[in-house]
């Protein structure tokens, strides 16, 4: 096939067992995340900006969609680079940013706790649990798919 490169599998599909216990792990977090009360929505924030600073088009094409569906408004999407400026986000969803950056971008001189104190202004110890869940999670899943060259993920068109 043209404009393949066999050594650059798409690594769920040729190890399937492990990507399911990604997806497994996924949904656990989500459940725990809801649990703890934190919306869809400001999870869904969170995974859009990890994959925008890890320049992840398939997971873009996945979650900005999902964000739109679970109530962000198109706005917040489309300035999310600049959230710390944009006045129209609320303290929990800064708090959530802040930590889904600092996670993402590994700083060796940031201070971690001073970084936890900040957060935990507007989130529990367990939202913030969750939250650093989901931007490890969203971070893996980043990773495979750059690592697997996945396109961008197409919508289902609607069956007629």
């Amino acid at each position: 096939m043209a404009g393949v490169n066999v050594n650059r599998p798409y690594i769920d599909k040729a190890h399937p067992e492990v990507y399911k216990s990604m997806v497994q792990a996924a949904a656990a977090s989500r459940k725990a995340a809801r649990a703890t009360g934190l919306s869809d929505g400001l999870l869904e924030l969170v995974n859009v900006r990890v994959s925008q600073i890890n320049g992840c088009r398939t997971c873009l094409s996945i979650h900005a969609p999902a964000a739109r569906q679970a109530g962000v408004d198109e706005i917040k999407l489309d300035v999310l680079p600049t959230w710390r400026e944009a006045e129209i986000f609320d303290d929990q969803e800064k708090a959530a940013l802040l930590l889904a950056e600092t996670l993402t971008i590994i700083d060796k001189a940031a201070d971690r706790d001073a970084i936890a104190t900040e957060a935990g202004e507007f989130l529990s110890a367990e939202q913030i649990s969750a939250v650093e869940w989901t931007v490890i999670l969203i971070n893996s899943f980043n990773r495979i798919s750059i690592a697997s060259n996945h396109p961008v993920a197409h919508p289902r068109k609607a069956e007629v």
